[in-house]
């Protein structure tokens, strides 16, 4: 079920027992090739895949994606559009408290973009505590990390990255005639721990200009692995959104 495809009655009566699923996305440039909307994309398709994977499991309804996230350092590259982190994290504070006061439970903030990650997760955790209801969040390629490692191929190992070879695949695999054909070239660069998975977050000022805005070689990428990749991220997503379900049915 769709939330804008309901009728404020229906809304209402399938609150109580439903998880909204609130996707996050961004627009953001996404290096000479991908679209700026790739993030927004990538989340919406992951999100549906995983809800129809989960249609007989327990009732759940489809929030709108949120199109625009924290992208304050794509902003010199152009073609982006970024909240604050802290208007970001408010808009998030406001969309859960209004989907408690319609009725609903249970939410899960799924993310899409590296901005976002802990953004959500401190939104979560202050809903959970200020309101009586269960509050999830997590990011689709982080949720599915150590599957999608394992999916890929030796080429691609800088998982999410951005505009790489992994985000590469998975948009040539939705949505193909959106990747522009003169994919840039960028041979030799080691694969990188992400951010959630460090010790510790750093962020250096000015580095993504350094790497003109996109990490590895999305030359590397094609729809097959994409599709490879998305079909493994749908399947740990809709694991661990049922996983959620169950644990605040026994609690709520």
């Amino acid at each position: 079920m769709r939330l804008i495809e309901m009728t404020r009655s229906e809304a209402i009566k399938a609150a109580p027992e439903s998880l909204l699923i609130i996707p996050l996305g961004a627009t953001e440039q996404h290096g000479p090739h991908l679209p700026v909307g790739t993030d927004t994309l990538l989340v919406e398709t992951i999100a549906e895949r995983a809800l129809l994977a989960l249609r007989d499991s327990f009732p759940a309804v489809l929030a709108p994606t949120l199109p625009v996230g924290s992208s304050a350092h794509h902003v010199p590259f152009g073609g982006t559009l970024s909240l604050t982190s802290p208007s970001f994290y408010r808009v998030l504070m406001d969309i859960g408290r209004s989907a408690a006061s319609v009725g609903f439970r249970r939410m899960f903030y799924l993310n899409g973009h590296g901005g976002n990650h802990e953004l959500a997760q401190v939104a979560a955790r202050d809903l959970g505590l200020e309101l009586p209801i269960a509050v999830g969040a997590g990011s689709w390629w982080a949720m599915a990390y150590d599957a999608l490692i394992e999916a890929g191929s030796p080429a691609i190992r800088n998982i999410p990255g951005h505009a790489g070879g992994f985000e590469t695949a998975a948009m040539m695999a939705i949505a193909g005639h959106l990747v522009r054909e003169q994919r840039p070239v960028r041979q030799g660069q080691p694969a990188e721990s992400p951010p959630f998975r460090s010790d510790y977050r750093t962020e250096i000022h000015d580095s993504w200009q350094a790497i003109d805005g996109f990490t590895d070689n999305p030359a590397d990428a094609t729809a097959e692995l994409g599709a490879r990749f998305l079909s493994v991220a749908v399947a740990k997503v809709a694991a661990d959104l049922g996983i959620f379900y169950s644990k605040s049915q026994a609690a709520i």
